[in-house]
């Protein structure tokens, strides 16, 4: 068994094992604490960095010299937003049900090999390139930027992820959301994305099935995932985090300032941010474009980093 996946398997009962302490592992919610608002900016410096050996995938060694169309020397450059595989943290298991946000980039003709999943909710975001997925349920999909995939993998999917293009690098953010119960009946879906949709506005990706909200996907949690791509500078655009909520803010692409309860933030690319409500928030495109994300569900009281 090669070292990541080892690692990653120890990750799991990890998390695991903190939830059930925690009362999370099926999304259950103590009760909230007015005096728990937050804003806490997480720079990009403090996420985890994985740059792992292609043969850990089933992917061919490194071309040398790198190629032109390469973005990146390694075949795969992961940003963990979360305790995750060989970066391991104590102190970043979780923020509520987020288990998982992994921000992935992906050389041409490399990918993830076939892998399992069991008992959680995988949304993937595509944010440059093409994603082709294959599962076990029969499913084989390639998807773009703004296109957004769900999966419930629940009694056990195995899938495979790759970018099947000769020149341009996929990146794309993958978000693992513990379900409200376990042993659900695997699924898959998929919306194809809408520029116009999300322009200068919240486009609301993912909902929970129990809500009734109208999303293009709906999950098995009380979660909603929410992305925006401001153009011209200055633009703004107002997020509220009510009370009893809480949200998880990534800077996709671009830099963007966010105010809220205690004041300004400067959210560099890549940056994340933690939310607890009441926030009300506004967003400001400090260049020509931003491209954020915001994920937003029930308030888990202690949940979060608690290292910075």
């Amino acid at each position: 068994m090669h070292l990541w996946w080892g690692a990653f398997l120890v990750f799991l009962k990890i998390v695991k094992v903190v939830g059930e302490v925690r009362g999370e592992s099926e999304g259950t919610c103590t009760a909230y604490n007015p005096m728990a608002s937050k804003f806490l900016r997480i720079p990009a410096g403090r996420l985890g960095v994985s740059e792992p050996e292609s043969y850990m995938f089933g992917n061919r060694p490194n071309p040398e010299p790198t190629p032109d169309t390469w973005t990146n020397w390694n075949w795969l450059k992961s940003r963990f937003h979360f305790s995750f595989a060989e970066y391991f943290n104590p102190a970043n298991t979780n923020f509520g049900v987020l288990r998982v946000l992994n921000d992935d980039l992906v050389q041409p003709k490399r990918g993830f090999g076939k892998h399992p999943h069991r008992d959680v909710e995988v949304c993937t975001y595509i944010v440059q390139g093409y994603l082709t997925h294959q599962d076990s349920m029969g499913t084989v999909e390639t998807l773009s930027r703004g296109a957004v995939q769900y999966m419930t993998a629940g009694t056990g999917v195995m899938h495979s992820e790759h970018n099947k293009h000769a020149e341009e690098p996929l990146r794309f953010i993958q978000i693992w959301i513990t379900p409200r119960s376990r042993g659900l009946k695997p699924r898959y879906g998929s919306f194809v994305g809408d520029e116009e949709g999300r322009k200068s506005k919240w486009q609301h990706l993912v909902s929970d099935t129990e809500s009734g909200a109208k999303s293009e996907i709906a999950i098995n949690q009380d979660v909603n995932i929410h992305v925006a791509e401001l153009h011209g500078q200055g633009t703004q655009l107002p997020f509220v985090v009510p009370a009893g909520r809480q949200a998880y803010i990534v800077a996709i692409e671009h830099a963007v300032t966010v105010a809220h309860a205690e004041g300004n933030a400067v959210m560099d690319q890549h940056d994340a941010a933690e939310v607890v409500g009441p926030n009300e928030l506004l967003f400001t495109a400090n260049g020509e474009k931003a491209h954020v994300m915001v994920i937003e569900m029930a308030h888990v009281q202690g949940s979060g980093r608690t290292d910075i």
